[in-house]
């Protein structure tokens, strides 16, 4: 082989792994799309106790609470909270809220409920102390709330921004189904987390 050629396909070599994407990357980009195909589907916010399948069991696509939009977008890429939160709570029960008067795991709903999914990902994913600087917020994290009355609340971090371009956006439910709005500071945050991590993307 000659030096250019092989000078040529080094080059190719790197040029190819600097745009390649980081490798939360992968997931991102369907877990956002998951996310945003909610939005004008998902038009009821319906939080009623109701029996799951299990694995892979959801509430009729037209209604949900906040966590179910977390859900279903983590399932579209092979996360199912269902799953993972019972696994979970089986074997570390106690380190999870005890606020619900239950003695072992329920399946139907322990993965709908913010603190167990608050503890959850403080558990597996990468978590941050709440901030003020919304630069800190990737497309894809996941940040929770205590709203004015103290409810518990949870949304993800979308890629669209607000008008003046300043914040991102988040896909939520809060009772009018689920929208892209500009509320990432409007409530007390309590947590900030990030399930696919890429190695240089902690907040500043």
């Amino acid at each position: 082989m000659s030096a250019t050629r092989l000078i040529g396909g080094l080059l190719g070599l790197l040029l190819g792994a600097a745009s390649a994407p980081a490798p939360a990357q992968a997931e991102i980009a369907p877990l956002l799309a998951a996310a945003h195909a909610q939005i004008g589907v998902t038009k009821l916010y319906d939080g009623r106790y109701e029996r799951i399948a299990f694995p892979g069991g959801d509430v009729p696509l037209e209604r949900g609470v906040c966590t179910d939009v977390v859900i279903r977008a983590l399932r579209a890429v092979g996360v199912d909270l269902q799953v993972e939160v019972h696994r979970d709570m089986r074997t570390n029960f106690q380190a999870y809220p005890q606020i619900w008067g239950l003695s072992r795991p329920d399946p139907n709903i322990d993965h709908r409920r913010v603190p167990n999914l608050e503890t959850f990902l403080r558990r597996h994913a990468r978590s941050f102390t709440p901030q003020e600087n919304p630069d800190s917020f990737l497309p894809g994290d996941f940040v929770s709330w205590r709203l004015e009355r103290g409810e518990p609340h949870i949304g993800i971090v979308s890629d669209l921004r607000s008008a003046d371009g300043r914040r991102p956006l988040i896909v939520h439910n809060i009772g009018a189904g689920t929208r892209a709005e500009d509320v990432l500071f409007q409530w007390r945050m309590i947590g900030h987390f990030r399930y696919f991590s890429a190695p240089d993307a902690t907040p500043q």
